[in-house]
């Protein structure tokens, strides 16, 4: 199954995808995690990496699709893969869509995970306190609320247009939650009557 996982900030996206990917034998491809294995690996695309976030910047969409094309092409994701942290964006999207589609692998499944803002600026605030993280302030998880408001919450929608979008409720116990995502992937995985 080839799946994109979705949910702002504090969701439980992380969580729920390496759970996922253990339960149906997928790679669970994170894009933090690429992007520190292909600077690690000092691959051509790599290095570009490295220098790109050595100056503080912002890795671009072209090399970041790079890298998700890169591992794509590897033998464990020819059965499927769970996209975790990508895309962002709408153009973000849309060329996944592209690429996939070159590839003839297509999006299957989208899942959003739903929590409510004050339950993330909560949630988070305990993690900050359990794991002693100074950057995980109220009025930053706001801001990051935000931007995934404008920028990637439309990502949602697109895959909705595309008839392949569900939204699972992210509240409850992390065993509650990983079962209305399976309930979700194995109603969308039943063949239509």
């Amino acid at each position: 199954m080839r799946i994109v996982i979705l949910g702002a900030p504090g969701s439980g996206k992380g969580t729920q995808a390496k759970l996922l990917s253990e339960d149906l034998n997928i790679p669970h491809i994170s894009t933090g995690e690429l992007l520190r294995a292909a600077v690690s690996a000092g691959t051509e695309l790599g290095i570009q990496v490295k220098e790109v976030m050595s100056s503080g910047q912002l890795v671009s969409d072209d090399i970041m699709l790079g890298l998700i094309e890169e591992r794509l092409g590897r033998d464990d994701a020819r059965d499927g893969f769970l996209l975790d942290g990508y895309p962002r964006n709408l153009v973000q999207a849309e060329a996944l869509d592209e690429l996939l589609s070159r590839m003839g692998i297509p999006v299957e499944e989208a899942i959003d995970i739903a929590v409510d803002n004050e339950q993330i600026i909560e949630r988070i605030s305990k993690r900050a306190e359990l794991e002693d993280r100074s950057d995980d302030t109220e009025e930053v998880v706001r801001r990051r609320l935000q931007i995934y408001a404008e920028q990637t919450a439309p990502v949602s929608a697109h895959y909705s247009k595309h008839g392949v979008l569900t939204q699972v409720l992210g509240v409850g116990s992390i065993d509650a939650v990983y079962s209305r995502i399976s309930a979700a992937l194995k109603q969308a995985d039943a063949p239509a009557s």
